[in-house]
């Protein structure tokens, strides 16, 4: 099968991974993606695009009009921030800076920004509207996205649709996963620092201990999902570190719980925060001590408005097919893309990009992540054809 845009986006596959490739052995951490958004607005500047760089930080804009009468403003947003890891595959792109590691495949996002934005200047005369490139840093759990909506982002022109994909190593490349409703959940921190009192560990009747509370502190936590939670929604409180004490023989005075809260609705974070701080709360003061309960709210969940959502799947199953294309699949991860879709209907989807017969195939934020580049062109073909149809309003749905 085909759609538009994929024969060409098909015959610029090479300079797609040798963009990838290049980003992949020069990665940049969030908010330092400066050589990134340098390749990026050259690339635009290039092609014609209107580019404004040092949006949200080091982010970059590209604007331009198309030939055909449109009022619609079309956003795809391409994130570019790498990963605070050591890369472990020896290939020949392998990063060349220490410690720094395009571990979640940002730099296929950027490639696949290239060639959208290059394959839509080419036919400027098939679409009317904007097209507005959102090429983004700092995704990792910095609010890239956020920095570069109190930019002015949406605005000027406002945005009508966004859309945005990321490759997936857990689904095989030639699929995708198009999903309407929340396709990630929102994620939220957990900071609490319990006190006590502390003392000689021979003379554990003189002291609150701040080790045993916090032990029970995070087995109480567990029954909030489990006893708290409708079994029919989903929501995760996990706690992943604990910190306390110094010494084997010293009673700590305070230790320190930092977790995560996770929910696909508001309802449920709601449910969520309140009984993380009332269960740590009062099981502290059961045992004498006092907990001081942090839950900042972090990203909204990812949520795919059914308009846009049904123009990728149109896109998306022409493509691969239809029986290729997961509508059910959902993840507790996060991804700031939710602040564009809290303020601006559109669509975020998965592009399969494992290999198993190739060994591609470890998990994201894994030193031995990596993708297959067949998906490069794939993306660009999906994207373009998905934001044509939306300056076309295809994304407007009867009623």
């Amino acid at each position: 099968m085909t759609i538009p845009f994929m024969a060409e986006a098909a015959a610029i596959a090479d300079r797609l991974v040798a963009i990838r490739r290049d980003l992949h052995m020069h990665p940049e951490l969030g908010f330092q993606e400066y050589r990134t958004a340098g390749i990026v607005a050259d690339a635009l500047n290039a092609l014609g695009y209107e580019v404004t760089t040092g949006v949200g930080q080091t982010g970059v804009v590209g604007l331009m009009a198309g030939a055909q009468p449109g009022e619609r403003t079309v956003l795809l947003r391409f994130d570019m921030d790498a990963l605070p890891i050591d890369e472990a595959n020896e290939v020949p792109y392998r990063s060349q800076t220490r410690g720094v590691m395009h571990a979640c495949g940002h730099d296929a996002h950027v490639a696949v920004g290239i060639g959208v934005a290059t394959l839509l200047a080419q036919h400027r005369d098939r679409w009317g509207g904007t097209i507005k490139l959102m090429f983004q840093p700092a995704e990792e759990g910095l609010g890239g996205a956020r920095a570069m909506i109190a930019d002015g982002l949406l605005q000027h022109p406002a945005v009508d649709v966004a859309l945005a994909l990321h490759v997936s190593s857990g689904h095989p490349v030639g699929t995708a996963v198009v999903r309407s409703g929340a396709l990630l959940a929102a994620s939220d921190r957990i900071e609490i620092v319990i006190h006590g009192h502390g003392g000689h560990g021979a003379r554990p009747h003189e002291t609150v201990d701040a080790v045993v509370v916090a032990a029970q502190v995070v087995v109480a936590l567990q029954s909030i999902v489990a006893r708290n939670l409708d079994p029919e929604e989903i929501g995760v409180v996990t706690i992943g570190s604990i910190q306390a004490g110094m010494a084997g023989n010293v009673i700590a005075e305070q230790a320190v719980l930092r977790g995560t809260i996770r929910s696909f609705s508001e309802p449920t974070r709601d449910l969520l925060h309140r009984r993380v701080r009332e269960v740590a709360e009062h099981v502290a003061a059961a045992f004498g001590a006092r907990a001081d309960v942090q839950t900042p709210r972090g990203v909204h969940a990812t949520v795919s408005a059914p308009g846009p959502t049904a123009v990728v799947y149109r896109s998306a199953a022409a493509l691969f097919g239809a029986d290729q294309v997961d509508t059910t699949y959902r993840t507790t991860g996060g991804e700031d893309f939710s602040e564009v879709l809290a303020a601006v209907p559109g669509n975020f989807f998965f592009l399969g990009a494992r290999n198993d017969a190739r060994g591609l195939n470890a998990p994201h934020h894994n030193p031995r992540f990596d993708i297959d580049e067949a998906c490069l062109p794939q993306g660009v073909a999906i994207l373009c054809d998905a934001a044509v149809a939306c300056l076309a309003g295809a994304d407007r749905l009867p009623g």
